[in-house]
């Protein structure tokens, strides 16, 4: 549930960036987004655990804003691997990276209040 979740946020993010930023972020259509989104939930949970393992050290050093670079570098992945999904340059793709950051930890994020006694 929570990767079908991921997608669609994913997917809702795409379409508004395509429509907030039409010069610096390219995609073809609901189709290619719908794509796109998948893919790269999939590398979210497949890569990612292991590029945040290899640049730990980095991580720790600048606490936790190298994570932003590395939801970029999967997001220029999934730009090379969806054919109409692409980035102006590097600085969109840290800019779409951003707002994804913001909206899965807006819309994914503890839904209940518990309480300990």
């Amino acid at each position: 549930m929570r990767f079908i979740m991921q997608a669609a946020i994913n997917m809702a993010v795409f379409l508004a960036c395509a429509l907030l930023f039409p010069n610096g972020f390219i995609l073809a259509n609901m189709a290619t987004a719908a794509g796109a989104a998948i893919v790269l939930a999939f590398l979210n949970r497949l890569i990612k655990p292991l590029l945040v393992f290899v640049s730990l050290p980095l991580v720790v050093l600048t606490l936790g804003f190298f994570i932003l670079v590395i939801n970029t570098i999967l997001l220029e992945i999934t730009a090379h691997l969806i054919h109409g999904f692409a980035f102006a340059s590097f600085g969109w793709a840290m800019l779409v990276a951003i707002l994804l950051t913001l909206a899965n930890f807006i819309f994914t994020g503890q839904k209940e209040i518990t309480i300990r006694r």
